[in-house]
C-alpha cells in the first residue's frame, strides 16, 4: 500500500518548457549576486542537521542496527544560496527578477489560480558531479507548517504520507539553467508518476526553465562534467563553493580554508529556482492568511503516530520526536514510497 502512493506523485499539470528565462543583464546580476556573497554550503549543509533527515526525504531506508554517517550517505557537491524568502528579496539589484509579472503569469496560468505570491528564490551551483542522487520530491509546505517553522524532513514525511493533502499549500517553479558543459548537466523528471516513461531536458540549456510542481513529480539533475572531477577528494559537510579569487570567471571548493577543486567557468552548472505560492480565489488567499485551518508539528506528528499503530508499526512513541533520530529513521522506513526505478543512463566521458 506504501508504495502504490508514490503514484499520486504527478504535478497538477505537465512540465511547461520556456527559453530566456532571464535577460542577458539579469542573468549577469544573478551571478554576480553569487560571486560577490559566497562561499556557499552544501544543500545537505543547509537542509539538514542528521544522516537519518536526509534518508527521511528520499527514497530509503535505514538497516537495522547501522549508526549512519555523513560518509554513507555520499556527499553530492552541489551547493546552494538563497536570494529571497518570503516576501524579503536579499540584493536589491535582484527585485526584478524575483517580483516577476512574467513568472506569476506563468505559475497562474500553469495553475489555473486567480492569485500567486512569491515565496522563494534560491539557486543551485555546482561543478562536475555525479548524477544528483535517487530521484527527489521538493519541500511540500502546508498551511501552517513551512520551511520557516518546520523541519524540511518532517515536511516532505507529511507528503509522502499522503495523510495531509487536505493542508498542502499550491505551489509553481520557474526553474532555469545555465550550463555549457559538453557532458551531461540536464533534468531528468517523472510528470506521469515514478512508474511513467521520464521526460529529459537536456543540454545545453543556457538560459531553459521549465514550469512546474515539483513537490508532486519526482525529478534529479543529469551528472554533469568529466567523470574524473565529480568527487573532489577532500570534500566533507563544511565544504563551499565560491568564486576563484585568481580567475575572473572562475571558481572553487574548499574544505577548512584549504582549496580542494578548482572549478573554470566551462564546467560550473548554475541553476535558478523560484518558487511561489498559488492561490485558487480569494476565499483560498482568506483560509491562509486568516489561519482558519491551519495544521502545526504536533498535531501533525499525532496523526503520523496514529497512523503507524493503524498499520501495526511497533514504537516507541519519543518525547522529542523533533529531535529523536531513531523517530525520524522510523518515519523514513515507514513512509518509504519508492520512486522510479527506470533512470536514463548516466552521462560519461568515454575519454575520462
Amino acid at each position: 500500500m506504501i508504495r502504490e502512493l508514490a503514484e499520486n506523485f504527478r504535478p497538477v499539470a505537465p512540465p511547461q518548457l520556456i527559453d530566456d528565462a532571464y535577460s542577458t543583464d539579469q542573468h549577469a546580476r544573478l551571478l554576480g549576486a553569487v560571486r560577490d556573497n559566497g562561499p556557499w554550503p552544501l544543500i545537505l549543509a543547509e537542509n539538514f542537521s542528521t544522516p537519518e533527515e536526509v534518508i527521511a526525504t528520499t527514497s530509503g531506508t535505514i538497516p537495522e542496527g547501522v549508526k549512519l554517517t555523513w560518509d554513507m550517505i555520499g556527499l553530492n557537491p552541489v551547493f546552494r544560496g538563497y536570494l529571497a524568502r518570503g516576501g524579503t528579496c536579499f540584493y536589491p539589484e535582484l527585485e526584478d527578477c524575483y517580483y516577476n509579472s512574467r513568472f506569476l503569469e506563468l505559475v497562474r496560468n500553469y495553475w489555473d489560480c486567480e492569485y500567486a505570491e512569491p515565496e522563494t528564490f534560491l539557486f543551485n551551483i555546482q561543478g562536475p558531479t555525479p548524477i544528483g542522487g535517487p530521484p527527489h520530491l521538493d519541500g511540500t509546505v502546508f498551511r501552517g507548517m513551512t520551511m520557516e517553522n518546520t523541519p524540511l524532513w518532517l515536511l516532505l514525511t507529511m507528503a509522502k504520507s499522503c495523510l495531509f493533502d487536505r493542508w498542502r499549500s499550491k505551489k509553481g517553479q520557474v526553474i532555469a539553467w545555465y550550463y555549457n558543459g559538453r557532458i551531461g548537466g540536464g533534468f531528468n523528471c517523472w510528470p506521469n508518476g515514478p512508474s511513467g516513461e521520464p521526460v529529459q531536458i537536456n543540454a545545453p540549456m543556457w538560459g531553459r526553465a521549465v514550469v512546474v510542481e515539483n513537490e508532486m513529480m519526482f525529478h534529479h539533475g543529469q551528472a554533469t562534467g568529466p567523470v574524473a572531477m565529480r568527487k573532489p577528494q577532500g570534500m566533507d559537510i563544511t565544504t563551499t563553493f565560491g568564486a576563484d579569487p585568481e580567475d575572473l570567471t572562475g571558481w572553487q571548493l574548499e574544505t577548512f580554508g584549504k582549496v580542494i577543486q578548482k572549478v573554470p567557468a566551462q564546467e560550473m552548472r548554475f541553476l535558478v529556482h523560484w518558487g511561489a505560492r498559488l492561490f485558487k480565489d480569494m476565499a483560498d488567499f482568506k483560509r491562509t492568511y486568516e489561519h482558519t485551518d491551519d495544521i502545526d508539528a504536533e498535531t501533525a506528528i499525532g496523526i503520523l503516530i496514529e497512523d503507524m499503530k493503524k498499520r501495526g508499526v511497533q514504537f516507541e512513541v519519543p518525547t522529542d520526536p523533533l529531535h529523536d533520530n531513531a523517530f525520524v529513521g522510523l518515519l523514513a522506513s515507514v513512509y518509504d514510497i519508492g520512486g522510479p526505478a527506470n533512470i536514463p543512463a548516466d552521462a560519461l566521458d568515454e575519454a575520462a
